[in-house]
């Protein structure tokens, strides 16, 4: 057993020799490195929406390895616009999140000494919203790719929730804008009961 352990210990540093690291450059790469967090926290979802923006701007992988099986150029095209539609649904979900952590749903009285850093922080929220915004509006804009008549009877399997993200959406069920816009406003009232406070 012992004369075993300095073979397997030369075994493991030639394999760790001979290993080689390849630079992450897909799309699909990128979005597998999003996760859901067990901790939710301002630096986790801002990690998440690098994972997520990196996979916006990279180019698509060969077919080959797409997140679904692909036969053949009308499915190939209905893969991207869904892909790039869930992946803007994705930013626009990690930046509410985001804007939530910075929020304050109240202007309670005792909190008129902490005003500064708590209207510091609405601006915080405010910007994050916004961003869940435009995301929003950008997954709206690849969904309306996806009315192409040619994809109307095609179902690509492996990836059913994203068509279920499309649907939902098209039926009114799923609908970031409106809880987005509701945030903003209920943001700017409390924002006018800070302005209105007195810092003690």
């Amino acid at each position: 057993m012992k004369r075993c352990i300095p073979l397997l210990a030369l075994f493991l540093l030639f394999a760790a020799e001979t290993a080689s690291a390849r630079f992450v450059t897909y799309k699909e790469e990128f979005y597998r490195l999003f996760h859901t967090h067990h901790n939710r926290t301002p630096d986790n979802y801002i990690e998440n929406i690098y994972w997520l923006e990196q996979a916006l701007n990279a180019p698509f992988a060969n077919p080959l390895h797409a997140l679904t099986r692909i036969e053949n150029e009308v499915q190939w095209e209905k893969y991207r616009y869904l892909f790039m539609m869930h992946v803007n649904i994705r930013l626009a979900e990690q930046h509410m999140f985001l804007g939530n952590m910075w929020n304050k749903r109240n202007a309670f009285f005792f909190n008129a000494p902490f005003r500064e850093p708590i209207l510091s922080s609405l601006e915080i929220a405010e910007t994050s919203f916004r961003a869940a915004l435009f995301y929003w509006g950008e997954a709206l804009a690849w969904l309306e790719r996806l009315d192409n008549p040619s994809f109307r009877w095609l179902n690509l399997q492996q990836v059913q929730f994203w068509e279920d993200e499309a649907h939902r959406i098209r039926n009114g069920q799923f609908n970031y804008a409106r809880t987005i816009n509701r945030e903003l406003r209920l943001l700017q009232q409390v924002r006018e009961r800070f302005q209105a406070m007195e810092a003690n």
